[in-house]
Parts: C-alpha cells; structure tokens; sequence
C-alpha cells in the first residue's frame, strides 16, 4: 500500500476497526483535533454507565474534550439491541454529514460493525413486556425448559444452539412468544445494511496488529484496571443497582470474572435487598476449583490466603477472556477481508489483495493494516 495519505470525500464513512487494546482510541483524538471527524463509538461495553475502569473508558475530562457519541447512554440494568444501535448510527451519519463532518466510527464490538457492514435480518425488538414473560419462566423452570420449548416451535435453532447458550436462546423464546414466527425464518430473509448506501463511501480500515505485542498491551490494561480500581468499581455497581447475573452488561470481559470472584469470597454485598443472590450463586455454582469453594451459609470470612487464591484465579481469567476476545476480533477482521477479497477478485489485481480491496457492488473500501502507525499514514 502506498505511504501517500487517501483522499476522504466528504460522503465518506471511516470505521477504525481493531482488536482491544490496540491504540485505537488515540488515534482517534488525533483526528478528532483535525477538526474534519466526529466519533461514534462502536462498543458495546462502553454504552453504560458507571462502568468505567472495567471497558476502558476515556474520562470524562476526555470526553468533554474528545466528545463520544453512543457512551454513557443507559444504565447496567437496560438493554440495547443492535437494530437500536444501527439505527442510532443512522441517524449519527446523516447528521454529520449535513454538517460537513466525516464520521469515525471506533471500537471492537465486531457484531456492531457486522450489523452495519453486512447487514441486520429485519428481526423485531423485543417486547419488554415479553421479554420480562420469558425471563420469569427461565428463572422459575431453567433455561433448559426453554430450550426445550424452542425443539417444538423453532427445531433450526433448537439445533444451532447450545443447550447452555442462555442469551440466544432466552432471545429465540422471546422473537416467537412475540410474533409467532420463529427467529430462523426471520433471520433467513434478506440483510440490509448501511454500508450498502449508493450516497456513501465507506472506508473500513481494519487493523491486525502483532499478537505479543497485542498480548502485551492486554496484560498491562489489566494491571492499570486491578490497580484503579475494578474490583470496588463492580461492587459499587452491585450496590446501586438491582442486577443479575445474565444481564448484558454483567456479560462483559473482566465484569464477569469479577463478579465470580465475588461469589467465590462470599462478599456481602450479595446481602443487599435488591439483589437476588440465588442468581448469582446459581450462576457460578459449575466454575469453583478445589481451592475455592463456594459457600452460601459461610459462618466466616474466607481466610486470607483463600482470598488470595480467589484473586489470582480471577485475574488469570480475565486475561484469559480478553486474549480470547481478541482472538475472537482477529478471526472477523480476517474473515471480513478475505470474504471481500473472494468476492471481487476478478476486479482486483493479486497484490492489492492483502492490502486494499474495493467491494464494487456496494462501494465498500476494506483496507487491511498491521500498526495504527500506518493507519494514521494511510488517513493523513
């Protein structure tokens, strides 16, 4: 790829696509300043507040100087779908460009940026009166007894999922208690994505970076975030609100081993009246090893050396899951590049392959990158 900077058209659309913990957020300040860009964040994390140390927030001095769109919008006990997001985006793009600003899309939710480059099946949102049907029944019979209920009215997802696949299958239940149509046929009809607007150009720029490096930069995140504060951070959240285990934003990497660890130790805060603590001991009662165990009626505080165990199983875990998420980042962006490439090749010379591909028939540019360094290069 050439080293001169690509011209941006002002119907332009730029995602900054790229693994957690890879730099993306300071480029992004870097454009931000050009006065030509404004972000929109693609996370699916950073949406809610009061987590902050756990998704690696900017602060809140950064945002007043970096303004973020789509961070901060809703508290832990709400939900977001992706067709909200998309439409949320939507409505981000259109504005911007009517001001003369290009939009930049940042972050590593690769399912947001699925959503909008490939495409959403035109599946309903939830009800919430549905939704809080299926959740009563799951917490009252299992997950199980939904499951089973799925093999009589949808049999194509009974067999995709997984029997412990909570969220999509409580999600399956709900699409057919709603509409009477299971989730399969829905997701069979055809996509549309934004992507796909004949008016923009959008310029996906997708960033694979060294793994050690990478690995690296993930083992230091996690020390500033045990460090500033985590573990308070998610206690805190915990008191505030009434939560429960499955909720998406007690799903996130780092929250979620936590909120294990918590379990393991017994900390009061499960005492609290808002707090179901059955769910949470119910949750982790399968992941304990044969040095923690799990005690609901503890007469005593796990002594300290247990406490210590508890600790060090649950920051190699985190570090665990988000190598696994970066790893999970890495395979999409490859597959995203390589399906481009298959697709047009035959409008393609072999060497631009790697590198910049143009999908033809929505007006896509996919190009692929090993460092932001070349990113900022290849933007200007």
């Amino acid at each position: 790829m050439s080293d001169a900077p690509h011209p941006m058209s002002d119907n332009s659309v730029i995602c900054l696509m790229a693994p957690t913990a890879s730099g993306k957020t300071a480029l992004a300040y870097e454009l931000y300043d050009s006065g030509r860009y404004e972000l929109i964040s693609v996370d699916s994390a950073l949406i809610y507040r009061g987590m902050d140390i756990g998704t690696a927030k900017p602060t809140a001095a950064e945002l007043q100087r970096y303004p973020h769109h789509l961070v901060d919008i809703i508290d832990p006990t709400q939900s977001y779908s992706v067709a909200e997001f998309v439409s949320d985006v939507e409505c981000l793009i259109d504005e911007y460009h009517a001001k003369g600003k290009i939009p930049l899309l940042v972050g590593g939710t690769m399912m947001y940026y699925m959503a909008l480059i490939e495409g959403l099946s035109p599946v309903p949102d939830s009800d919430e009166q549905v939704r809080r049907q299926v959740e009563q029944w799951r917490q009252t019979a299992g997950i199980g007894a939904l499951y089973d209920y799925l093999a009589d009215v949808d049999p194509q997802s009974h067999q995709r999922l997984a029997p412990a696949d909570t969220q999509r299958i409580t999600r399956a239940v709900e699409v057919y208690k709603q509409t009477n149509v299971p989730i399969s046929d829905w997701q069979h009809q055809p996509k549309q994505a934004l992507a796909h607007n004949p008016n923009q150009q959008w310029h996906v720029l997708s960033v694979l970076p060294e793994r050690s490096w990478l690995h690296e930069r993930i083992h230091q995140r996690l020390d500033i975030m045990w460090q500033e504060g985590l573990v308070d951070e998610v206690i805190g959240l915990l008191e505030r609100y009434p939560l429960t285990p499955n909720m998406p934003a007690m799903r996130c990497v780092g929250y979620r081993q936590v909120l294990e660890y918590l379990v393991h130790i017994d900390h009061p805060v499960f005492e609290r009246a808002h707090l179901d603590k059955s769910l949470f001991y119910e949750a982790f009662a399968n992941s304990t090893d044969d040095k923690v165990k799990v005690s609901n009626n503890s007469a005593k505080p796990m002594q300290s050396q247990q406490q210590h165990l508890a600790c060090e199983a649950m920051q190699n875990k985190a570090l665990y899951a988000t190598r696994q998420l970066a790893k999970r980042q890495y395979t999409w962006l490859r597959k995203l590049s390589k399906g481009l490439a298959v697709a047009n090749q035959s409008a393609i010379a072999p060497a631009q392959i790697d590198t910049s591909i143009t999908d033809t028939q929505h007006n896509i540019v996919i190009s692929s990158f090993t460092s932001i360094e070349q990113v900022r290069d290849y933007l200007g």
